[in-house]
Order: C-alpha cells, then structure tokens, then sequence
C-alpha cells in the first residue's frame, strides 16, 4: 500500500483566502456573528479538504480520498489512459497540476498527486496496458 498526498497549489489558496477574507471583512464591524461564523466553517471545511486529499494504490485498486466528501475506489487495472490536464473542473485535487485517469472507457477522475512521475510508474507497472499521452510519457520519464 503506498499513499500519495495531494499537491496543493499555492495560488489556489491564495484565491480561497481572498474571498473569505474579503468577504469577512465587511461583516467584522459591526460583527455579525451568524456571518463571520458561518465563515469560519466553510474555512475550516476547506482546509480540512485540502490537506486530507490523497490517493493509495493498494495492491490492484486506487482509492481517492478528499476528507469526509470523496471517498472512490477504482480497479486500476480497468484504466485506459492517464493524461496532464489544468482543468479547472471541480475535482479531488489541491491543486491546477492534475493528471486525468480515465477508466472503464469513458469515466474519469480528475488528481493532483505531489509525485505524478511515481504515481504514474506505479500505476503502470499494475497496468501496463495504460495508455500516455507523449507529453504525460516525457515529463514522467517513460520510455515510448
């Protein structure tokens, strides 16, 4: 079993903590307490997500984990091609560096891991029928 955090993005923090801090800022004088506390959650709750976002391969299967909201399990060996994406598409990924699994044909799932060179070896090794893309082949290090 091998764990892989996810990579978290500096300018996406940037970008959560300017809108809750510039939407805390008005509602701090006079306070208004059911505001500034419902702030406070979604704060937490945030910061809760980004720093329980991982991925575990464990023997055939991938589980994706992002704190209490995402909790998937997939067979790695029904997976067709693992691509670089900077999709801004909601997903469990702490960061804009993500890679793409697609699997079973036509679903995907969207991670950020902090090593993609390791975690595609990895997968690729379980699944060596995967397909990537040149560019994912070149920046991971694997031999066409």
């Amino acid at each position: 079993m091998k764990k892989y955090p996810s990579k978290i993005s500096y300018g996406l923090v940037l970008i959560i903590l300017v809108i809750i801090i510039g939407s805390t800022i008005p509602m701090v004088s006079p306070p208004i307490w059911p505001a500034l506390l419902i702030n406070l959650m979604v704060l937490v709750f945030i910061s809760h997500l980004l720093l329980n976002t991982y991925y575990v391969i464990d023997g055939k299967f991938m589980v994706v984990k992002s704190g209490f909201v995402v909790n998937k399990k997939n067979d790695i060996t029904t997976i067709n091609i693992v691509s670089e994406t900077n999709s801004i598409i909601s997903a469990p990924a702490a960061s804009f560096d993500r890679l793409e699994i697609v699997y079973n044909g036509h679903n995907s799932i969207l991670i950020s891991s902090t090593d993609k060179i390791e975690f595609i070896g990895h997968i690729k090794r379980i699944n060596p029928q995967i397909e990537i893309p040149y560019k994912s082949k070149k920046d991971a290090g694997i031999k066409r």
